[in-house]
Parts: C-alpha cells; sequence; structure tokens
C-alpha cells in the first residue's frame, strides 16, 4: 500500500515502455449508433494518460469499455495484456476508479465508507486497518477519520473517493473528472496527490474538462470528438501541430475597420460574444496594429491547450 514516503520513489513498477493498456479498432455501437470509431492507443505504464473531448465525443463509453463495464462491438481491447472481454474480473480487481458522481455514504463515517468497500478485496481486518490509516494519512483525512460524510467539505470527498479507489492498491487508476467543481486550494491538493501516485509508478487514464489541469498532469493525450481521435501526442506537440504561438484576447466589440486591421495582421482570429481571439507565431505586426488602434482590454499569451481544444472541437455549446 501507498505511503508518503513512496511518493520520493521515483522507478516505476513498469518500464514506462509497456503499454499497459493496448485498444486496436475499437468500436462501440448502439444499434446503428456509432459513439467509438476505430480506435487505437497504446498507454505506457507508470504514465498519466488524458482522455480529453466535449460532451458526447465517446469519453465515458471508452472508460467504460476499458474497465469492463461496457462490451466492445469490435477491435481489440487489452487491459494488463488480458483481452477485456475474457478477463473483466481480474481486470477490475486491479484497478481502481474514481468517479465523477459522489458515491459516497454520506450517513456513514469516512472510516466507515472506506473500510465496507475494503471488505470486497477481501482484506484481512489486521491488514485493512494498517493500509486504512496510511490511506488516510496519504490524503490528510486522519483527523477525520470519525467524521461523517455529510460534514465534510466537496475537496475532502474527492481526496476520500481517492483513497478508497486505492484500497486494493491498484495499478491502474482511472480518474473521472476528479476536481469538478473544487475550489483552487482543493484542487491543487487533489494535483499533488495525482503526481505522487504517478511518481509512485501508478498507470493514471484522467479525463478533465479543466485544460489547465491535462496540461498539468498528463504525459500524453489523446482528443476525440464525435467518437473519433482528432490529435494525439504531448501538450507540446499538440500546441505545435495544432495552433500558433501567442494570442492576442481582444475584449472589445470591434467596427468593421478595426476588424480588417486586426484580421491583415494576424494569422487568424476566431469569435466568442464580445470577445476577438487573434493568433499569430510572431506578434510584433498583431500588437503594432492593435496599439495604433489604441484598443484597451488586452491580453497577450501563449497559446495553451484549450486553444487547440477548441480550434480543434468549436467554441459551440455541446449538450
Amino acid at each position: 500500500m501507498l505511503s508518503k514516503t513512496a511518493f520520493d520513489a521515483q522507478t516505476p513498477t513498469s518500464s514506462a515502455g509497456d503499454a499497459l493498456i493496448r485498444c486496436k479498432g475499437l468500436c462501440k455501437s448502439f444499434g446503428e449508433l456509432t459513439v467509438v470509431h476505430d480506435l487505437d492507443l497504446a498507454i505506457p505504464a507508470g504514465t498519466c494518460f488524458g482522455l480529453l473531448g466535449p460532451n458526447g465525443a465517446g469519453k465515458s463509453t471508452t472508460l467504460r469499455m476499458i474497465l469492463g463495464q461496457s462490451p466492445p462491438s469490435g477491435g481489440v481491447l487489452e487491459v494488463f495484456g488480458k483481452d477485456i472481454r475474457h478477463h473483466g474480473r481480474d481486470i477490475r480487481a486491479r484497478t481502481g476508479v474514481v468517479p465523477q458522481a459522489d458515491t459516497l455514504d454520506p450517513d456513514f463515517s469516512v472510516i466507515e465508507n472506506i473500510t465496507i468497500y475494503a471488505r470486497y478485496f477481501g482484506l484481512r481486518p489486521g491488514v485493512m486497518r494498517h493500509e486504512i490509516d496510511e490511506l488516510l494519512n496519504l490524503v490528510e483525512l486522519s483527523d477525520r477519520r470519525h467524521s461523517r460524510v455529510s460534514t465534510l467539505s466537496g475537496g475532502m470527498k474527492r481526496r476520500l473517493t481517492i483513497a478508497r479507489a486505492l484500497v486494493n492498491d491498484p495499478e491502474l487508476l482511472v480518474l473521472d473528472e476528479p476536481t469538478t467543481g473544487l475550489d483552487p486550494q482543493a484542487r491543487h491538493l487533489v494535483w499533488a496527490l495525482i503526481n505522487g501516485l504517478k511518481r509512485s509508478g501508478k498507470t493514471i487514464i484522467l479525463t478533465t474538462h479543466y485544460l489547465e489541469e491535462a496540461e498539468r498532469l498528463c504525459d500524453n493525450l489523446v482528443l476525440i470528438d464525435h467518437g473519433y481521435v482528432v490529435a494525439r501526442g504531448t501538450t507540446k506537440e499538440l500546441i505545435a501541430t495544432h495552433c500558433e504561438k501567442t494570442v492576442l484576447e481582444i475584449r472589445n466589440t470591434l467596427d468593421p475597420l478595426q476588424k480588417k486591421t486586426i484580421q491583415n495582421a494576424a494569422t487568424r482570429l476566431e469569435y466568442s460574444g464580445d470577445t476577438t481571439y487573434a493568433y499569430a507565431d510572431d506578434p510584433t505586426a498583431l500588437t503594432t496594429a492593435i496599439d495604433r488602434l489604441g484598443l484597451e482590454q488586452v491580453l497577450h499569451r501563449q497559446a495553451t491547450l484549450e486553444d487547440v481544444f477548441l480550434r480543434l472541437t468549436g467554441r459551440g455549446i455541446r449538450d
């Protein structure tokens, strides 16, 4: 079981070059509707892998297949080198899951929630007590062990859910939007916990709508939309391939002449409400044009993963 000292370990239990999860031509259909199309993935052991996409892109369906909760309609899916169709129970026993929704029992205490879950894995009482103590220490909830879950903050509940997912010392950890709704302090604490788990050798699959979170935590990412992979690589590779280096956010309503001047100086423009996003690899001409126009409320920044996400999937709202 992991303790805080385990976070200092720098050598994963498996080589980073070994694919712990392999998908080849993976598909999922519901009747005539195909929601995952020919998905190819190779997720190395000991890494954090980001599965990104807008609502309805196929992320949750892909996770359910990896967890053995929904059978593939076609293709190959292996976890720990085993076919998910024939070894689902064994794979789930070696996997921890942090679901997006809160599934803790609010009427039980912190330690009762973990203890009940630990019994599913057949841990002996003496071993179970020791490991639960380590987990509570790991997520900084030792002093709240006898508190009812209903009295915990949102950040405490997420940390407790992570502790519960680690009770079987899983090799694979699936995190489905683990910091949704958390304040910045709680989010940073969860990020530190995830980074520590990765350093200790855990393989992590992360889904998130916080693109900054994906940039900070993920070694590699895949972006899917309408069930298809539209991009893959590291954050640095994705930005270099799909986006210009510099973005200027102009928070003014532009008249036609201003818009034409900025358009001539930028590589491309995007719009959201009354904000214009001007993209360029060399911002010199762009900043000169903005200064000449005397525009205020202009933010000059480097391109991020969010810019890539919006360029490839659009700015329209998804249901």
